[in-house]
């Protein structure tokens, strides 16, 4: 959408806002009329009020009208009463209505959200080929025991879990014959205990002496542990629950036997999350760096159709090598010689490293422990402090020569530094070792985050096998917490029936193509809608030599015009060599000269369309090119790697063709029964499909924003075309601020915006409709998320339907996308041809609904893609919303269609297409704000905990650079 065609004028009124006309009476509608594309400002009448502002008193919700609008034009009174009362119209249409009440008005942030309540399945689908899936669920079967909670409270207070776990566990072995009924409490390693019956005692104050078991030599310590009587835990409500007779989830009663199931292995391994670590339960591996891996197992009981569920799979996560510090800081630094000083920015990078890690001393027999603060700025040799005794001072190099007669090898090392700044304790590094099981949390770089992925990658029969290996290791059914509480689990995998959904037909042009399991080529075939490309150039920032660069561009020119591109052989200007250094600079002389070159042969109005880059060989420069390209020039680019260029290999010209081509506005293939509008809820009405999430910055990125990115279909009925926004908000915001906006303009008019507001607009203009119904596909939430996010976020599209025009409500369905869980599914019979694929993992298709789902709402797992390597994740689509009244086969049919028209591939890929162009959308604009970073790390995971600094710091949230217009007409993120 060129900015010249937008009009500046705001609100719902007049012929202004967004493209209307110059000035003319239009109906008083903020979306645009495809057949009227001025250039005035409209006058617009008042829009709503801010959303800061909490909405008045109204005695009952707006009336929700799916039919179009009427054409005469409603007052601004009426729009202004409509959006400011959305909040309470959809915090009435989610929440239980025990009795009827008139509405109130809904505060800025939710007093509560746990009346909110997805909607109840649909029933169960039918379509696809019956088969049978295991997953790594166990049966947990729960005896009617009288569970008790009580508060703990420890003093002094104690920061670390395993402390306090070690205080518990000797309070229990001291007094629980004496005073704790002989029971065996479960500890939730911080303020809550639990017993199956009742303690002798309302409340009661214990002593507890405990001996420093990093610290020998320091003397016993002694705390005071006060236990109090706070609730009973109902187990007749979750089973209630489970057989579908309550609504709500008893998840304090979950979380009790959830601790118990937790308990024992966390007093034995290390405990990450809900996942549990230790050399015992497999082989260690070397990540580099100085650091390793090890194994072990996730672990997590929910509540499902079956009943309550125990999920356990395989892990690995990387942990420090439990190695002398001096040879740590040669591998994490690649230092050859440590007889040499640090550099100023390795000495910085070991301290990152290094903060907070617990050492023990090897020079002394006690093995004395110490937690590290930080790292001197000189070296050893420099280093002097005061005796206990006297004012006199020593060296670091003299006190460990006279007092341990130890000459230090490695003096022009710094020291570690220990207690605090005003009295620090000098480390040698040479004489601490690091401890063993020490988790690393800061990001992995790129060969460590495949040696990881490595570690834990297995065909499905070997990962079936590992994970009922450590069920019968753990032993839950002799586990004393467990038989406590009168809980007993079934040790096989939870057998499953499922079905496979059939691939749809794809249309190319001319032809149409069915899926083998979730495969298919391009050969002989042409993209449906091929993209016109009149005006290219290619640059090099590469070594390649000229002659291999301009047959890379030729190749890739025949090859965008054989699959039905209408591509230009020539190049609008000459083809570019350039130094890596030079890049930003040659991207301007690209464009200027562009410039000049259309004006020279009339074409004044035009401007490059495309720009092949081949890269250097020396990672770091994709981010800053991508930000130059999209958000200061409007050059929609294809970087390329320069040995594949070099290669000139035919199938990576194809793929690369196909991300050509949708970034030109072309469509590679669209489904067949999409033109023959034949699929349900979409085709019958105009119908809009988005796709959002949000990415947090990488682990220790405290000041980072996080960034959040909405993708939306823009074609009907095809759904193939997405077109992205993304926005910065504040530090790992869950919630999306910019769905809906409202700002002052300089006449103080209110002035509606927001990504969703865009959308709906750039849709009408696109198709000349208004979308009907929207299917809203949401990542990145987890399930303790839920209300939040769909109270918040359905609200603001809400709110953005009705700054538009009044009584604009299309039907809404909400649907979450979870791919970070640890649910597996795999094949009944393993080597079986007719219910596997070619790496033993299930078919593409597979769908289960049954025994492991929720136990009333509508949710599925489903595995569209065919498996690769390792075990295949199937994709949890959880349904939070629906005012569609959607059947459980049409979702997952419309679901699993979509998965075979992702733009970059001829492949069905693992979650629904606009989901992942969100991620993709995302992840670009990281590389606006962060640039080369990106490059070298991975930035799964995340740090938590930033503190005040940080949450001083998310208030004023920097603004990503502005894509331009003609870039996000397209998907560039491709």
């Amino acid at each position: 959408m060129s900015g010249r065609n937008r009009g500046r004028g705001s609100g719902v009124g007049g012929g202004g806002g967004d493209g209307g006309g110059r000035g003319r009476a239009q109906p008083r509608t903020g979306l645009p009329s495809p057949a009227v594309q001025g250039r005035g400002r409209g006058r617009g009448g008042a829009g709503p009020a801010p959303t800061q502002a909490p909405p008045p008193t109204v005695s009952q919700p707006p009336v929700v009208s799916h039919s179009p609008p009427p054409s005469q034009a409603p007052s601004s009174s009426t729009t202004r009463t409509e959006v400011s009362s959305l909040s309470q119209d959809v915090e009435s249409k989610l929440s239980l209505q025990t009795s009827p009440s008139p509405v109130q008005p809904m505060a800025v942030v939710p007093s509560s959200s746990k009346s909110l309540r997805p909607p109840a399945r649909p029933g169960y689908g039918t379509i696809g080929r019956k088969c049978i899936v295991r997953a790594n669920h166990f049966l947990v079967d729960v005896a009617d025991k009288d569970l008790h909670h009580y508060d703990v409270t420890i003093t002094p207070e104690v920061a670390s879990k395993k402390v306090c776990r070690d205080i518990i566990s000797e309070l229990i072995a001291s007094y629980r014959e004496s005073h704790l009924g002989k029971l065996w409490p479960a500890y939730d390693g911080r303020k809550s205990l639990f017993t199956a019956g009742k303690l002798p005692f309302i409340s009661k104050d214990f002593v507890v002496k405990l001996v420093d078991k990093d610290d020998q030599t320091r003397r016993e310590r002694e705390f005071k542990v006060a236990i109090k009587f706070a609730a009973k835990a109902d187990i007749h409500h979750l089973q209630e629950f489970l057989r579908g007779r309550q609504f709500d989830a008893p998840q304090e009663t979950v979380q009790v036997l959830d601790v118990v199931f937790r308990s024992t292995p966390s007093t034995i391994y290390t405990v990450v999350g809900r996942s549990f670590f230790s050399p015992m339960l497999g082989e260690v591996g070397d990540l580099g760096d100085g650091l390793q891996y090890w194994k072990g197992f996730y672990q997590s009981l929910r509540p499902t159709q079956m009943g309550l569920s125990l999920n356990i799979d395989m892990s690995a996560r990387a942990f420090y090598e439990p190695i002398l510090v001096s040879d740590f800081v040669a591998k994490y630094c690649n230092v050859r010689d440590l007889t040499r000083p640090l550099s100023d920015q390795d000495r910085i990078k070991v301290k990152k490293a290094l903060k907070g890690i617990r050492v023990e001393l090897t020079h002394r027999e006690d093995g004395k422990r110490y937690k590290i603060s930080g790292v001197s700025t000189q070296p050893t040799s420099q280093l002097t402090f005061a005796r206990d005794d006297t004012d006199a001072k020593i060296s670091v190099i003299q006190y460990f020569r006279e007092r341990y007669h130890i000459n230090l090898k490695f003096a022009y090392l710094p020291a570690l530094q220990a207690g605090s700044d005003l009295k620090p304790v000098y480390l040698p590094m040479e004489l601490c070792k690091i401890v063993e099981g020490q988790r690393y949390s800061k990001k992995l770089n790129e060969k460590q985050v495949t040696a990881l992925l490595r570690a834990t990658c297995q065909r499905p029969f070997e990962r079936v096998q590992s994970i009922s290996r450590m069920v019968e290791r753990n032993n839950y059914n002799n586990d004393k917490f467990v038989n406590e509480f009168g809980l007993r689990v079934k040790t096989e995998l939870t057998s499953i029936d499922a079905r496979v959904l059939p691939a749809p037909m794809l249309k190319y042009q001319g032809t149409q193509e069915v899926p083998r399991v979730g495969c298919w080529n391009m050969i002989d075939k042409k993209m449906v809608n091929g993209g016109k490309v009149e005006f290219w150039t290619c640059v090099s920032f590469s070594r390649l030599r000229q002659n291999e660069v301009f047959k890379f561009c030729e190749n890739l020119v025949d090859m965008c015009r054989n699959k039905g591109m209408d591509f230009s052989l020539m190049p609008l200007i000459p083809i570019r060599f350039a130094h890596p250094a030079q890049i930003e600079r040659t991207l301007v002389e690209i464009h200027t000269q562009s410039n000049v070159q259309l004006t020279s042969i009339g074409k004044a109005d035009e401007q490059l369309q495309m720009l092949f880059i081949i890269l250097p060989e020396v990672t770091g420069s994709y981010g800053r090119i991508k930000r130059v390209c999209e958000t200061e020039l409007g050059i929609i680019s294809q970087c390329c790697q320069p040995k594949q260029a070099m290669k000139c290999n035919k199938q990576y010209l194809e793929n690369v063709s196909l991300k050509i081509n949708v970034k030109a506005g072309g469509r590679n293939t669209v489904l067949a029964n999409a033109l023959e509008k034949k699929i349900p809820f979409v085709t019958d009405l105009p119908t809009i499909i988005f796709g959002a999430d949000v990415t947090h910055p990488q682990p220790g990125e405290d000041s980072s924003p996080s960034i959040a990115a909405v993708v939306a279909s823009m074609d009907w009925p095809e759904a193939t075309k997405y077109r992205g926004l993304v926005s910065a908000q504040p530090h790992r915001e869950e919630i999306i601020q910019d769905l809906y906006k409202t700002s002052l303009n300089a006449k103080n008019e209110i002035v509606h915006g927001g990504m969703i507001r865009d959308m709906l607009i750039s849709f009408r203009r696109s198709t000349g409709q208004k979308p009907c119904r929207i299917i809203f596909y949401r990542d990145g939430v987890s399930e303790g998320q839920f209300n939040q996010v769909l109270l918040y976020e359905m609200d603001a599209i809400r709110k953005a339907c009705v700054s538009l025009e009044a009584d604009y409500l299309p039907r809404v369905t909400f649907v979450v996308v979870q791919k970070r869980h640890h649910t597996r599914l795999f094949p009944a019979e393993h080597g079986d041809r007719n219910s596997t694929d070619r790496s033993g993992n299930i078919l593409p298709g597979t769908v289960v609904e049954t025994k492991i789902c929720h136990p009333t709402q509508f949710d599925f797992y489903l595995c569209s893609h065919a498996g690769i390597q390792g075990t295949s994740r199937p994709t949890h689509y959880h349904v939070l919303y629906d005012e569609n009244k959607f059947t459980a086969d049409a979702l997952q049919m419309l679901t699993n269609n979509l998965c075979y028209t992702y733009a970059r591939c001829t492949r069905s890929v693992s979650i629904v297409p606009p989901a992942y162009y969100a991620h993709l959308a995302a992840f670009r604009a990281r590389y606006y704000i962060e640039g080369e970073t990106l490059e070298t790390g991975s930035s799964s995971g995340g740090a938590r905990g930033a503190g005040q600094a940080t949450r001083e710091r998310s208030l004023a949230v920097q603004p990503l650079p502005q894509i331009k217009d003609n870039v996000k007409a397209v998907m560039f993120y491709c």
